[in-house]
């Protein structure tokens, strides 16, 4: 079975190359393809992964290709982990919004709706060559905004794009933990979008164990997301939300924290980055330490200004392993051996959240075969959640339909009908700025 991995220069491929050595099953991957545009990234992870692959039997072939279309061919699964505009455009994603007063993180406000403008036409561009080319495979996207960039490639591969990300596995796994259940045997009622939702519930044997927490204020102290919200609006919510909704209930606090440092997360990555690529451009550097060494670096200040505002501390041990390559395997898996299992995942609504469209793309729980995920239905989101969601997916759309159409009116639109942008005038501002400053972004007239 061929994998090829859109992105495969990327720092975090590591990661899933070694869940592939893990799984010794048969049906498994026996071949990686690896597609950047980038031949240095390539030739150093690339390197990464023979490192990793020393001495383990029958592990999977690894070929390196700046060909897109080389690269699509014959595959099975395609991993899409792409970056438009690299770390370099994120940093200024960031400082360009920070400069405005509003958050500029990768995902959420106006800087994820600058990397959504940057990333769809390229994401649907993909798509189309995967329709083209290999019609029977199936599409793992892990690109970010992850449900908005499904939601774009889903217009041209239907059900066979699905969306994946580790935050809900990792929120899950921390409640879980804290109550003294096996995350593996536990129901996780989650629903949302990505990066916008919450765990309703968690149901251990048929009995929800969610409010044997909420009323426990030494529990809820002794997690990442208590200590990030604070125990009193957990209660008040009833839920435990996305660690990114910290943005949006906790915006000023946010958005001062990511000013202060002097250095954005972007620009942090970028040159921790560079340190790395640039140390592996000798080829007698030991490849896998020096990945270990900046990885573990990358993952200890990972939403670092979130936890100093809110006074969380550092993160615990436990979440400093990684995630999405595991959702990664377990849904191929799932897909390849037919071993139904339940993911929540980025896939089409279908009627799941009846406040969306079928075609709006949602983050909730599926049951995964042979057939691809198919979302469970939940229970309405209470109306400040409705609200909330509506209107980022209407956002969303407003970039889809600006990526669609050149429309820069309609790309000032987006920003301006955000929760955390409050003026037209600093959309318009906004859109000047990316516009001046990102390549990407000429097609906007």
């Amino acid at each position: 079975m061929r994998l090829t991995i859109l992105g495969g220069g990327g720092f975090r491929v590591p990661l899933v190359y070694g869940a592939l050595l893990a799984d010794r099953a048969e049906g498994r991957v026996t071949e990686v393809v690896l597609h950047d545009l980038d031949a240095g990234r390539l030739s150093a992870v690339s390197r990464v992964l023979a490192e990793q692959a020393a001495g383990v039997p029958d592990a999977p072939v690894v070929r390196a290709t700046t060909d897109l279309d080389e690269a699509l061919r014959g595959a099975d699964f395609v991993f899409s982990a792409i970056r438009v505009g690299g770390l370099e455009g994120r940093a200024e994603d960031e400082r360009v919004a920070l400069a405005e007063g509003v958050l500029g993180q990768e995902t959420v406000g106006a800087g994820g709706i600058a990397y959504g403008l940057r990333t769809v036409p390229v994401a649907v561009g993909i798509a189309r060559r995967v329709a083209r080319l290999a019609r029977d495979a199936w599409v793992i996207n892990f690109t970010n905004p992850a449900g908005l960039v499904t939601e774009a490639m889903s217009r041209h591969l239907g059900d066979r794009v699905i969306g994946i990300c580790d935050s809900p596995v990792g929120l899950g796994r921390r409640v879980a933990r804290v109550l003294g259940a096996d995350p593996g045997r536990a129901w996780i009622d989650y629903v949302g979008l990505n990066h916008l939702g919450w765990l309703r519930g968690l149901r251990v044997a048929g009995r929800d164990e969610l409010p044997r927490l909420l009323a426990d204020p030494e529990l809820l102290g002794s997690f990442e997301e208590g200590r990030l919200f604070g125990a009193d609006w957990l209660r008040s919510l009833g839920a435990i939300p996305n660690e990114y909704l910290h943005y949006y209930y906790f915006n000023r606090e946010a958005v001062q924290a990511h000013q202060e440092p002097g250095k954005t997360r972007g620009a942090f990555l970028r040159d921790q980055q560079a340190g790395f690529y640039e140390e592996l451009r000798d080829p007698k550097a030991a490849a896998l330490p020096a990945w270990n060494r900046t990885r573990a670096e990358r993952e200890a200040t990972y939403m670092a200004e979130n936890r100093e505002a809110a006074g969380a501390g550092e993160r615990e041990a436990d979440d400093l392993s990684g995630g999405y390559e595991k959702v990664a395997l377990a849904l191929m898996r799932a897909i390849a051996r037919d071993e139904r299992t339940t993911l929540i995942l980025n896939v089409r609504n279908r009627g799941t959240l009846s406040v969306l469209d079928a075609e709006a793309v949602v983050e909730v729980p599926c049951l995964v075969d042979a057939n691809g995920a198919h979302p469970v239905s939940v229970d309405p989101l209470p109306g400040h959640a409705t609200g909330l969601v509506c209107a980022v997916k209407a956002v969303e759309r407003e970039v889809l339909a600006a990526a669609g159409s050149g429309s820069r009116a309609t790309a000032v639109k987006a920003f301006a009908l955000h929760p955390l942008i409050d003026s037209v005038n600093v959309a318009r501002r906004l859109v000047d700025s990316y516009l001046a400053v990102h390549p990407g972004l000429a097609y906007l007239r």
